[in-house]
């Protein structure tokens, strides 16, 4: 699925249109109709007879139009963050550590992201090639790293992870830092480059020349080489692998924890290496991307920082907010497997009051672990992803990290575009670009010295 922002008007379709060629248009309606196939099998699955109920529409003068307009959010509650399910407050680190976050690990893994299995194959990685180049003139080596998953369980399928590796050479001996980004070496159907800001400048310094400067290093993570972006995939990748080709139960994780999972395989990589410092690896990624990074933060604790972009539903904006994309998006055909099963009875037989968990919650999970969150301009940007929405689950989530002694975002009032509100853990910026993290970058990098120097 990709969505196509011009100026608010938001174009959804099940796989990226601009990866497709003319010639590829039978590949394309393959993938959706096996898509929907698979989606309709889990409905099937889960005793839902019953339409989901539509989404609302990007498109400003469609009939079922989302809602863009602050003053028709209305009120809305939010699941509890600091009462248990058997009514005890959380008053402590403690209380909070061992009560009430296995049970939002619990309730975010049965109903909307789902559960890891529990044997999944172990990964051999391999620095299959390198290279030495110039990136704003600082050296860098540039390591292509392929992770290879057992397949002895079930031959009939194979899998690479693939990353790219980059390390300053102006560092020394030292043991550097690295983020790790969710992007592409290669896109699906055809290459892509590193996204820049609408109207940025050609000259405007990308990301890897910015780590480069600190002397901190980058990782690429190849998340088509994990698990494929369409609910036709899900017979294949570590999800296919794992199930032996079969299709997924109710409760068993969607895309977003695969990749997320492979993220994790990758830190394991990373522990082995002397040169790089393990304790200090931070998660990136934009859109659908930045739902990923979330939710690996969230559930592996070795990630100490965090740049989520333009997350938007089911990443970092409330749900329970009636702005923009909406769980019936989420749960729709299109995106469905990003998301465990269980997640499209809330599309159907149950309502989103029903669902127990909302994003303040998986915020909160990365306590005391710092998490900024980044989106574009509503001008440009379009509003999709509801900026407020994602700045307002910082501020629901502050109390988590309170109970460390730690910082939400400092204030309650949404603010004027472009303020940096970086002062605590919880770090929020909205920049005047479009649906990239690109001009919010420096502004991570000054915050994260914080925490890495």
């Amino acid at each position: 699925m990709f969505r196509r922002i011009q100026r608010g008007l938001i174009f959804t379709v099940f796989v990226p249109l601009s990866f497709y060629s003319q010639n590829t248009s039978a590949l394309r309606d393959s993938i959706n109709r096996s898509s929907y196939a698979d989606f309709l099998q889990m409905k099937k699955t889960l005793g839902i007879d019953e339409e989901n109920r539509p989404g609302p529409s990007g498109n400003p003068n469609d009939p079922n139009a989302a809602n863009f307009d602050e003053n028709q959010v209305g009120a809305y509650t939010l699941p509890s963050l600091l009462t248990t399910q058997s009514g005890k407050t959380i008053n402590s680190v403690a209380d909070w550590e061992n009560l009430k976050r296995p049970e939002l690990i619990a309730a975010f893994e049965s109903e909307m992201y789902g559960a890891l299995p529990d044997a999944i194959p172990a990964v051999s990685w391999i620095v299959k090639s390198e290279k030495d180049t110039v990136i704003g003139g600082i050296p860098i080596l540039e390591q292509h790293l392929v992770g290879t998953v057992d397949n002895s369980s079930y031959p009939k399928l194979s899998l690479s992870i693939e990353a790219l590796l980059g390390i300053p050479k102006t560092t020394g001996d030292s043991t550097i830092p690295v983020v790790i980004q969710f992007g592409f070496l290669n896109a699906p159907f055809g290459k892509t480059e590193e996204p820049r800001s609408y109207f940025s400048s050609p000259y405007e310094p990308g990301f890897k020349q910015q780590l480069a400067y600190q002397g901190w290093g980058y990782a690429i993570l190849d998340v088509s080489s994990i698990q494929a972006d369409h609910g036709a995939g899900l017979n294949t990748g570590i999800i296919g692998l794992v199930n032996q080709g079969k299709s997924r139960s109710p409760e068993q994780w969607g895309a977003l924890r695969a990749w997320g999972w492979g993220a994790s395989k990758l830190i394991d990589y990373f522990e082995t290496r002397t040169d790089l410092d393990s304790k200090r690896i931070a998660v990136e990624g934009t859109s659908r991307y930045g739902k990923a990074a979330l939710v690996a933060m969230a559930f592996d604790r070795r990630i100490s920082l965090g740049f989520i972009g333009s997350s938007g539903a089911g990443g970092a904006s409330l749900l329970r907010r009636n702005f923009g994309e909406m769980l019936e998006n989420l749960a729709s055909p299109a995106e469905y497997h990003w998301f465990a099963g269980n997640f499209l009875k809330y599309a159907s037989i149950k309502t989103l009051t029903d669902l127990p968990v909302d994003a303040h919650q998986l915020i909160a999970l990365c306590a005391p672990r710092p998490v900024f969150i980044s989106a574009g301009s509503p001008k440009i940007e379009g509003q999709w992803v509801d900026a407020k929405g994602m700045f307002e689950a910082a501020v629901e989530a502050a109390p988590v990290y309170e109970l460390y002694g730690l910082k939400g975002p400092g204030t309650t009032d949404f603010p004027v575009m472009g303020t940096a509100l970086t002062s605590g853990e919880l770090a929020f910026r909205q920049h005047g670009g479009g649906h990239s993290t690109g001009p919010n970058w420096s502004t991570w990098i000054a915050w994260a010295h914080r925490y890495w120097d």
